[in-house]
């Protein structure tokens, strides 16, 4: 996996609603929370992305944005960012390209590794957490980013 100081490699993949999305053209608006996740309508993962719902109007206000990525494709996306009202692009990875490249495939190439990345506008990895089942460590991550930001 990443870590701090590492260059966090580009990438483009598709939202949910069909249009590509390029990290480098996110980081112009700031830095940008990567969190990847294992699944669309997995509890775990349901909670983390409302979790992250809940906190956008303050990781607006600190400059903040968020964007998640899967290995579903765009359609499950569509109806997971529907059902739950999730303010954020979710991008479809159906080759685990950027999460091979983020260190993140799972264990023997099955599945994903929860992780979230703060990368900054240079396209540095300021922090990252990895807690496959532990929910709560990326939202407290996501609420430390927060804070440090307004600071």
């Amino acid at each position: 996996m990443l870590k701090k100081g590492d260059r966090a490699p580009d990438f483009t993949l598709t939202d949910q609603y069909g249009e590509r999305r390029q990290l480098s053209e996110l980081l112009h608006d700031g830095p940008v929370v990567v969190y990847f996740y294992p699944a669309d309508f997995t509890p775990g993962c349901t909670k983390e992305a409302c979790g992250l719902r809940d906190m956008n109007q303050e990781l607006i206000r600190s400059g903040l944005r968020v964007v998640g990525i899967s290995p579903q494709d765009t359609e499950s996306h569509q109806r997971f960012g529907e059902k739950h009202r999730l303010p954020f692009p979710l991008l479809a990875d159906t080759d685990k390209t950027v999460i091979r490249a983020y260190g993140v495939d799972g264990p023997l190439g099955f599945g994903v590794r929860r992780a979230t990345f703060l990368v900054d506008r240079d396209g540095l990895i300021r922090n990252s957490v990895l807690a496959d089942f532990r929910i709560g460590e990326h939202l407290e991550f996501v609420n430390s980013a927060i804070a440090d930001m307004d600071t």
